[in-house]
């Protein structure tokens, strides 16, 4: 089985606002980067995402370590919180909805196909590939903050014309 090394990490303007996503993948001496955006989203589904889309890169099971700085992410793995919320209905133990539940049922299904050690790195400190990701993820938000406020400024200009 191969050996992938994950890294992820989500980045908001605004919460909610324009965000974005990162991840890094690294397999023997490979390094892939990728990264997205969306106009209006959190910092949670930022750092979710990020997760689902590094996971559906892999195009057969592997042993995957998955570093985060996002402790939602990360706990909920590691203190079992999806097979609480699952249990319940999908419900928090205060019988709220699941946040993110979409995401959250991709990224179950994404990693039953592999094995997976999710773990948690501290955020903007020294660690080189959790901070390529962080870079990677502001600048998609921002692109994405650009592009919303170029869409706003041309409203804004058609409503006066």
């Amino acid at each position: 089985m191969k050996e992938v090394v994950i890294y992820t990490d989500g980045a908001c303007k605004g919460n909610p606002g324009p965000g974005g996503w990162a991840a890094l993948l690294a397999y023997k001496e490979h390094i892939k980067e990728i990264s997205g955006s969306e106009p209006h989203t959190t910092n949670q589904r930022m750092e979710l995402t990020a997760a689902v889309e590094g996971l559906r890169l892999l195009k057969e099971p592997c042993r995957v370590r998955l570093h985060s700085d996002s402790a939602y992410l990360v706990n909920a793995f590691q203190q079992q919180w999806l097979e609480k919320w699952k249990k319940n209905g999908w419900q928090t133990k205060n019988k709220q909805p699941v946040e993110n539940k979409d995401l959250w049922k991709e990224l179950l299904t994404l990693s039953s196909y592999h094995k997976v050690d999710w773990i948690k790195v501290k955020g903007h400190s020294t660690d080189a590939y959790n901070n390529r990701c962080d870079y990677l993820a502001q600048k998609a938000a921002e692109s994405q903050r650009e592009s919303v406020a170029a869409r706003e400024s041309r409203a804004e200009n058609q409503k006066t014309e």
